[in-house]
């Protein structure tokens, strides 16, 4: 069995923002030299996320209208966490898009359904985090 590993950095000018980094992700799996098993994507800060969705301009402004929704950016005093941070919406809004994707790997390419991407999901941003990506197999 081989392992692969290796860290993606951001640094997002804006407080949120969704990437798509399907093709970095590709890229890992290509130079990992694995052509069956699994690989694994998240993550590594507590106010970002990586997930599966379709790449489609008006879903992702849904996910920032339904999200704002269930934990808004503003006021920051209405969060018992905000006090030297202002980031509390940041950390809910990453507890519900979920941390990490473990996706299979057949034949050296990734099992994704017809319209599924990977996305990083930055809801904290100006700053530099990294994402990691982990594959395993043969």
């Amino acid at each position: 069995m081989k392992s692969y590993r290796k860290e993606l950095w951001f640094e997002v000018p804006r407080r949120r923002e969704l990437i798509n980094i399907t093709p970095q992700v590709k890229q890992c799996l290509a130079q990992s030299g694995i052509t069956e098993g699994l690989l694994l994507c998240n993550a590594m800060h507590i106010t970002a996320s990586v997930f599966i969705n379709d790449d489609e301009t008006g879903l992702h402004q849904d996910f920032e209208v339904w999200l704002e929704g269930l934990a808004p950016e503003k006021p920051y005093s209405r969060y018992q966490h905000n006090g030297f941070e202002d980031n509390a919406d940041a950390h809910l809004k990453r507890t519900i898009m979920g941390r990490e994707v473990v996706v299979a790997v057949t034949e050296g390419k990734l099992d994704l359904g017809p319209w599924e991407q990977i996305f990083y999901g930055e809801f904290d941003g100006k700053r530099r985090k990294r994402v990691l990506v982990k594959i395993i197999g043969e």
